[in-house]
């Protein structure tokens, strides 16, 4: 049957929005400033005071944002990097297209973020920078992995492409560590009308490498003294978000109670996310874990609930990365949670009554 409600409402969004979206878009469509417009500054120095760091640097996604960084490290072949492998392909296609190793590490069965302690075994003389996930929104451990990095002299990188607006101790996610990635893809806790995305860092020096990659590594015009990629950020991206911006934090409020309302009515019932009290999710996704997913799933889209899986195969069974010789059970974690999640509806305009149709579609499919 056709669904009862949208997986994420965009549309909604955009009704509580349109006037400031509309007007922003007007602007630059009147200058004509589609490329490195003003509103890319604006938003780089907005965004950068909100995370609570020095530099801020628009990349064309999130993807690119991450590979900008690693390209500005120098990271490249014989190199390596540790990350997980319960993320999207992104983290790990990132430091491949640089022609380093990804080296995965398990996931803490409850956050399913990467397992600091099992970080240590995994670092060699090779080792270049760890990737951390902060992963449906809720930060990682980042304090215990900065403590493993620091001795090693390692950079950190915290893809936060799911996690901006996310705090640990009151700190903002993508402030906390050597360098953090976010992307604006629409359906993210902040996101724009196309792809987009930013780096985050305290170092000037990472910032302005970062600038020059994005620009085909130019330092002036058609003087190229590196080699880098096509990833400004669109200036209708930039204006978007910065109308969109005002709202966030109202909206960041809003999934707490989305959150708090699933967990009230699931709770004890199936397995939902287990938020470290530490911090605050933005719950990018609202993830739950159930056996006999596809037949959940399948009975939930008869009932007219829409739902998704964030990710249905861990990266070390994808067949890019079936060189890296990794044995199927490698990652026990990774592997049990690819095969259980699944994930409910979530934006800031779901409503009780919304939310009340996914839950008893949920509890009768797993009845």
């Amino acid at each position: 049957m056709a669904n009862l409600l949208e997986f994420i409402d965009l549309q909604a969004q955009y009704r509580t929005m349109r006037d400031p979206v509309n007007r922003a878009i007007q602007e630059v469509l009147d200058s004509s400033r589609y490329i490195n417009g003003p509103q890319v500054k604006e938003l780089e120095t907005a965004l950068a005071e909100f995370v609570g760091c020095s530099h801020a640097v628009g990349l064309s996604s999130g993807t690119d944002a991450l590979l900008a960084i690693l390209m500005a490290w120098g990271i490249g072949p014989g190199d390596e990097v540790i990350t997980t492998p319960f993320t999207f392909i992104a983290t790990a296609e990132t430091i491949a297209l640089t022609g380093a190793k990804p080296v995965f590490v398990d996931v803490e069965a409850d956050t399913l973020n990467i397992d600091p302690v099992r970080i240590a075994a995994a670092i060699t003389p090779r080792t270049r920078a760890i990737m951390p996930v902060s992963i449906f929104g809720q930060c990682a451990d980042l304090d215990a992995i900065n403590a493993l990095a620091t001795p090693h002299g390692l950079r950190v990188l915290e893809d936060a492409c799911q996690s901006f607006g996310a705090t640990n101790k009151g700190r903002r996610s993508c402030g906390m560590t050597t360098a953090a990635a976010t992307s604006f893809f629409p359906a993210k806790p902040l996101g724009g009308y196309g792809d987009g995305g930013m780096a985050f860092t305290n170092d000037a020096e990472l910032a302005r490498q970062i600038t020059v990659i994005r620009e085909h590594g130019q330092i002036a015009q058609y003087r190229h003294a590196r080699l880098g990629i096509n990833g400004r950020l669109d200036t209708l991206q930039a204006a978007i978000l910065l109308a969109k911006l005002p709202g966030f934090a109202g909206e960041i409020q809003a999934r707490q109670e989305v959150a708090a309302r699933y967990a009230e009515r699931l709770g004890g019932k199936v397995r939902i996310p287990e938020i470290r009290p530490e911090n605050l999710s933005v719950f990018a996704q609202y993830t739950v874990r159930v056996a006999n997913r596809e037949q959940v799933r399948e009975r939930m889209a008869q009932a007219g609930i829409p739902t998704a899986v964030h990710y249905p195969i861990p990266l070390h069974h994808q067949a890019v990365f079936a060189e890296l010789g990794h044995a199927m059970e490698a990652f026990p974690n990774a592997t049990q949670a690819s095969s259980e999640v699944i994930s409910l509806p979530m934006h800031p305009y779901l409503t009780a009554g919304q939310q009340d149709l996914v839950c008893q579609a949920l509890l009768r499919a797993v009845a």
